[in-house]
C-alpha cells in the first residue's frame, strides 16, 4: 500500500489482485469503517460479493453512524458528522455509491450539488444570558502568548507528546479564548485528552482555521447520516451479494504466530445464542473494528435518565482477546478503562407544535422550516454549567418527520455539575428536564418552560461511556497498525487503528482505514489519496495564522525576540524577494 496524490491515480481503475476469486473476507462490525472497506473489496478489490461476510452484533448496521425512528420513543441521533471537502477517502468511496434519491447520480453528486446550492455557515456561533449573542464575532481572541503556545504545538514532535494532556501544553490564557470555546465544542476536547490529538486536528485543519468561528469549513448531508450515509453503502453492497449476518457477536480472533509471522486461523462468535468457530486459511482476510465510541450507549426519555452502562462492552473485549495474542495488537486498556473522561451525554429533541420553533428561528436568525441551513452547526450556549450545545441541521432531518415537527440535536461537556435551571446535574436528568435547561438557554419565560418540555416536545437523551475514547492521551503502540506489522490476512480499521496523520472522530478517518486495509491485504496496485498537505502549503499557513491572531501583523505580537527579528533582520532579508511579496499578499506585514 502506498500513498498517492493528484488526478492522475484518483481516475485510475486498477487491474484484477492476483488470486482475489480464491479470497474471501470477514469483517467484524458493519459500521461505517467495515461497510466502506466491503465497498473497497468490491469495486478496487473487485472480489465477488458473495465471497464478503459482514458480522454484527446487533440487527441494523451503521455503528456510531445512526438516525432511527424508534416506534415508542421518537426520532433518535447519538451524534452528527461534520465533513469537509478535503475528505480525500471518503469522496473517493461516495462516488461511486449510487444516490438512492436521484436516479443516475451518485452519493458524491447530490451532496456536491446541496452544499453548492445552500452553502453552510453559522449565523450565531454562541449565545449568553438565555439567547442573547455572546458577540464572539467571528475573534479567536488570543492572547500572543496563547498564540505562540499553539505555534509551538504545532511544531513539536509526535514522540515529544506521548501520554501529555491539553493541560501540559497550555495555560489559562489559552482556555480563557473563544479560540478554545470554539475548539472544544466543535470537536469534543476536554481538558484532559491529548495534546498529540490536538496537534493532529490543528496540522490535519489548518486550511479551515479561518472557517472555525462560522463554520463556513463545514458541509452536512441532506438528513441523518444514517439515511445519507450508511443506507446507500448498504443497498450496494447488497446488490454485490455481500452477505450481512446480523445477531452474531465476535468474541475473539485466534492466531498463529510463528516468528514475526501473525495468520488469523479462527473468529469465534456467537450466533443466536451458540458459540461457533469459523476456520480461517490465508486467503480469508479478517478486518476487525476494535473499539467503538458508542459502545454501551443507553437511551432515556422524557420521565427516565438514561443508565450509565460501563461495564466491560463486547467490542472492548473483544480487542482485548486479540491484544493479549501479541504486543502488536495494541492496549485497549489505555482508552476504555476510565469512562469518567471518556463520556458526554446528548439527547434528540423533537419539537411537537409550534409554540418552540419562534425561539429557535430569533436565536439561529433563519427559518428553520426552510428545508435550508438552519444553524449552520452547533450553538454553544457560553455560560451553561453543563457547557451545552445545540444543532438543528436542514428539516427534515428524516425522511418520514412530519413538515411541521423540528428534530434538534443537544449535547453537553460538562455532565457531572448542576444545571442553571435544573439544579442537576445533566447525566441524571430526565429528557424532560434536559428539554427545560435547553428552553431556558433560549430565553422561554421561566413560567412556561415546564408546559413547554412536556406537551411541546420529547426528548430522548443518551449516555455514551466511550464517545471520547479515542481522545485519551497516548504513546506509540497503544493504538495497533492498520495492518500490524507481519499479519498475511488481518487488519484493524476504524477509530483505534493507526494511521498517519489523519484524525480520529471523523468519517474520514473510518473510510481511510478501510481504504488502507483492503489495498494493503489485496495489494491493490491503485494509491490510497494521502491525507491534504495543507500543514505543508506556505500559503495556507500564512493565511491561517493572520487569521488566527485576529488580523494582527507580526510585528505587533509582544514577543520581543520575534519582534527584535524582524525589526532589525527578517524584513531586510526578504526585501524585493517573493517571500515579502507572500507577507503582504496574507497580510502578515
Amino acid at each position: 500500500m502506498y500513498y498517492s496524490n493528484g488526478n492522475y491515480e484518483a481516475f485510475a481503475h486498477p487491474r484484477k489482485p492476483e488470486g482475489v476469486d480464491n479470497k474471501s473476507a470477514y469483517l467484524v462490525g458493519s459500521g461505517l469503517a467495515a461497510l466502506s472497506a466491503a465497498c473497497f473489496l468490491v469495486r478496487d478489490g473487485q472480489m465477488k460479493g458473495e465471497h464478503i461476510h459482514i458480522l454484527e452484533e446487533g440487527k441494523l448496521p451503521g455503528g456510531a453512524c445512526d438516525g432511527i425512528k424508534d416506534p415508542q420513543k421518537g426520532f433518535i441521533i447519538r451524534g452528527g458528522r461534520e465533513m469537509e471537502n478535503h475528505f480525500e477517502c471518503l469522496w473517493d468511496l461516495f462516488r461511486s455509491i449510487p444516490s438512492l434519491e436521484t436516479e443516475g447520480v451518485s452519493v458524491l453528486d447530490e451532496y456536491y450539488w446541496l452544499n453548492k446550492d445552500d452553502p453552510n455557515y453559522s449565523l450565531m456561533r454562541a449565545t449568553i444570558n438565555r439567547g442573547e449573542d455572546a458577540h464572539t464575532d467571528g475573534k479567536f481572541g488570543l492572547s500572543d502568548k496563547a498564540a505562540m503556545e499553539i505555534m509551538k504545538l504545532f511544531f513539536t514532535k509526535d514522540e515529544d507528546l506521548y501520554d501529555k494532556k491539553i493541560t501540559d501544553v497550555f495555560d489559562d490564557e489559552f482556555f480563557s479564548s473563544n479560540f478554545w470555546l470554539y475548539w472544544r465544542t466543535m470537536f469534543a476536547f476536554e481538558d484532559w485528552h491529548s495534546a498529540l490529538e490536538m496537534k493532529l486536528y490543528i496540522q490535519r485543519f489548518i486550511h479551515h482555521v479561518g472557517g472555525l468561528p462560522d463554520f463556513s469549513a463545514l458541509k452536512f448531508t441532506k438528513y441523518n447520516q444514517y439515511e445519507s450515509l450508511i443506507l446507500p453503502m448498504v443497498k450496494y453492497l447488497e446488490e454485490h451479494h455481500v452477505q450481512f449476518e446480523y445477531d452474531t457477536r465476535v468474541t475473539n480472533v485466534e492466531f498463529e504466530i510463528t516468528g514475526e509471522k501473525k495468520v488469523a486461523r479462527r473468529i469465534v462468535c456467537v450466533r443466536e445464542g451458540q458459540e461457533t468457530t469459523i476456520p480461517l486459511t490465508e486467503n480469508d482476510l479478517v478486518f476487525v473494528t476494535n473499539g467503538s465510541c458508542t459502545e454501551n450507549s443507553s437511551l432515556g426519555d422524557n420521565d427516565h435518565a438514561p443508565q450509565f452502562n460501563d461495564q466491560n462492552g463486547g467490542c472492548w473485549q473483544l480487542w482485548r482477546n486479540i491484544a493479549a495474542q501479541d504486543s502488536a495488537f495494541g492496549h485497549p486498556d489505555k482508552f476504555c478503562t476510565q469512562t469518567d473522561k471518556t463520556y458526554w451525554e446528548s439527547a434528540t429533541v423533537t419539537t411537537l407544535d409550534d409554540r418552540i420553533p419562534p425561539y429557535i428561528q430569533k436565536i439561529c436568525k433563519r427559518d428553520p422550516f426552510s428545508g435550508k441551513v438552519v444553524t449552520g452547526g452547533i450553538i454553544t450556549v457560553k455560560d451553561s454549567n453543563w457547557l451545552m450545545s445545540y444543532t438543528l441541521n436542514r428539516q427534515p432531518h428524516f425522511k418520514d418527520q412530519p413538515k411541521d415537527q423540528l428534530v434538534v440535536w443537544v449535547y453537553g461537556l460538562f455532565g457531572d455539575v448542576p444545571g442553571n435551571y435544573v439544579k442537576k446535574p445533566m447525566r441524571e436528568c430526565t429528557g424532560t428536564e434536559i428539554t427545560e435547561e435547553w428552553l431556558y438557554h433560549l430565553g422561554v419565560p421561566e413560567d412556561q418552560i415546564h408546559d413547554m418540555a412536556v406537551n411541546s416536545a420529547r426528548c430522548i437523551p443518551c449516555m455514551m461511556p466511550y464517545i471520547t475514547a479515542f481522545f485519551m492521551p497516548r504513546t506509540a503502540g497503544d493504538r495497533p497498525k492498520v495492518v500490524p506489522e507481519g499479519c498475511v490476512n488481518f487488519a484493524f480499521i476504524g477509530q483505534f487503528a493507526d494511521t498517519v496523520r489523519d484524525t480520529v472522530f471523523t468519517t474520514e478517518y473510518s473510510v481511510r482505514t478501510g481504504m488502507e486495509a483492503v489495498y494493503t491485504l489485496l495489494d491493490v496496485d491503485r494509491g490510497v489519496p494521502e491525507v491534504f498537505n495543507s500543514v505543508y502549503d506556505v500559503r495556507v499557513l500564512m493565511d491561517s495564522t493572520y487569521k488566527m491572531l485576529d488580523g494582527r501583523k507580526l510585528k505587533d505580537i509582544k514577543v520581543p525576540w520575534l519582534v527584535h527579528w524582524i525589526e532589525k533582520k527578517g524584513l531586510k532579508k526578504i526585501q524585493g524577494t517573493v517571500i515579502e511579496e507572500l507577507l503582504q499578499e496574507y497580510h502578515l506585514i
